[in-house]
């Protein structure tokens, strides 16, 4: 078997030395005979009669593995089914059950599976405490990516539940159903998968902002503190639109990390009734804290506008006050025109590779400023505009990220020439940038247009970027 680079794998990567036991000569199916000596669980038992006929392989040539290019389980330690990105849970529950078998067989050797490799196939496993996540696909995906992928998705389970009640009910059964609690949450996690493999926010752990003058950013931001700051169990409030954040204010000593704006933005962006009404609704950020909720008062500015305005709270009794808190802000927004700056501002992109001053032979690009965790990458263009060629280009930018960061190097420059495209990837103290050029372009003109492209980019990061810290 061979990885990206073309060097040998063995099929099988774990954390400890367990890997001796599954040697790179063996193959899936006498693998999986030894797998099924694993004991599952009494409530598993059609699972444990059928696993011995089910092989890998079988389980890549079914239908939902052949259709679509990344298969997302979700299963408790004791092979309870939660969700399956395609088809039902329950008619595959033959395959859930050789999955925890799989996590059983090497926790039996005090080891921790990573990941699979069979031809063209990768299987990376995540294990959080008593949730086994599992993703499958069928293109040369990073280890990395797909784990971050499936954090995510576990994030989004904690998000819904906390980790103290997740933890509370495994605590009590082992073998509990959580599909139970989480029944209506399952567009979350499509949504965000999609969200995951379609944004450059996810892979390089960023958010993008709305494009404005910083006089009028700090503006909205003042109509949000002068409302609010006397509402001293307010921890956030946050203004957002078409995935883009618009302004951030925060209680001192508390921040954000830009994986709880992400969940943030997949509920907005999954929930079409908060367009209608005002919402109330509890919601755990994992990275703030884990072990409980923040209770948001969540509202779109008005049925014309894109911008949607939250408010957090650890006073689930205020919904009230935020709701006139909302009011005032509106007016106060209107009262200084900002209202129609932030609608025309949302009904346009950020940027276009037109809007930037030539560059030789360039085509796309994303770039992360460091300092503040944001985003800028203009819209694909015409030659990217099918959902196949877009998927195509971030699996490009996935592999470059990848190879800039594996662990260990200390590789700040990479030129990567493919049939359709030539990418650049390059970081500094400062920024990352990842950069899309036409084919046939060198590496000297690549480079020399990257740092080009960096300097007209900072010259106006203040519009592109919150360069502010905005405090109740």
């Amino acid at each position: 078997m061979e990885n990206t680079n073309g060097k040998e794998v063995e099929p099988f990567i774990l954390e400890n030395n367990v890997g001796n036991v599954i040697s790179q000569g063996d193959n899936i199916d006498e693998t999986l005979a030894n797998v099924n000596n694993v004991s599952l669980p009494e409530e598993s038992e059609k699972i444990e009669d059928e696993a011995e006929e089910v092989t890998l392989k079988e389980m890549i040539d079914c239908s939902e593995w052949r259709q679509n290019h990344k298969h997302v389980f979700i299963l408790s330690s004791a092979g309870k089914p939660v969700y399956s990105r395609y088809g039902s849970e329950d008619k595959l529950a033959t395959i859930f059950g050789v999955m925890q078998a799989l996590v059983s067989f090497v926790q039996d050797s005090d080891d921790s599976i990573r990941s699979i490799h069979f031809e063209q196939n990768i299987m990376v496993f995540s294990i959080k405490g008593p949730i086994i996540l599992v993703a499958v696909s069928n293109r040369k995906d990073s280890i990395e990516f797909i784990s971050t992928q499936l954090t995510y998705v576990y994030n989004q389970i904690v998000s819904v539940l906390t980790l103290s009640r997740v933890t509370k009910i495994f605590e009590k059964r082992h073998n509990y159903d959580l599909r139970r609690l989480l029944t209506g949450s399952e567009r979350l996690i499509d949504h965000l998968l999609t969200f995951s493999e379609t944004q450059p926010e996810f892979l390089l752990d960023a958010v993008s902002c709305l494009k404005m003058q910083s006089a009028q950013r700090e503006a909205i931001s003042n109509a949000i503190i002068s409302t609010c700051s006397k509402i001293k169990t307010l921890v956030f409030a946050m203004l957002i639109g078409c995935n883009r954040l618009i302004t951030l204010v925060r209680r001192k000593k508390y921040s954000l990390q830009p994986s709880d704006l992400h969940l943030i933005f997949n509920l907005v962006n999954s929930s079409e009734s908060f367009k209608t009404a005002e919402s109330w609704t509890p919601i755990c950020l994992p990275n703030f804290d884990a072990t409980g909720f923040l209770h948001g008062h969540v509202s779109y500015l008005a049925e014309n506008c894109q911008a949607c305005l939250l408010l957090l709270t650890v006073d689930q009794n205020i919904f009230f006050e935020l709701s006139a808190a909302k009011k005032a802000i509106v007016e106060k927004l209107e009262k200084n025109q900002l209202f129609d700056v932030i609608n025309e501002g949302l009904k346009k992109p950020n940027l276009t590779v037109n809007d930037i001053p030539k560059i030789y032979k360039m085509r796309h690009f994303i770039f992360k400023c460091k300092k503040s965790s944001h985003l800028l990458s203009p819209v694909l263009p015409v030659l990217y505009n099918t959902p196949a060629a877009a998927n195509n280009l971030m699996f490009q930018y996935q592999q470059l990220y990848s190879t800039i960061h594996q662990p260990g190097s200390l590789l700040k420059l990479a030129f990567q020439q493919l049939p359709n495209e030539t990418m650049l990837g390059w970081v500094t103290e400062k920024f990352e940038l990842m950069v899309t050029f036409e084919p046939l372009i060198n590496k000297r003109s690549a480079t020399d247009g990257a740092k080009k492209l960096s300097q007209i980019i900072e010259k106006d990061e203040d519009k592109f970027f919150i360069q502010n810290i905005y405090n109740f």
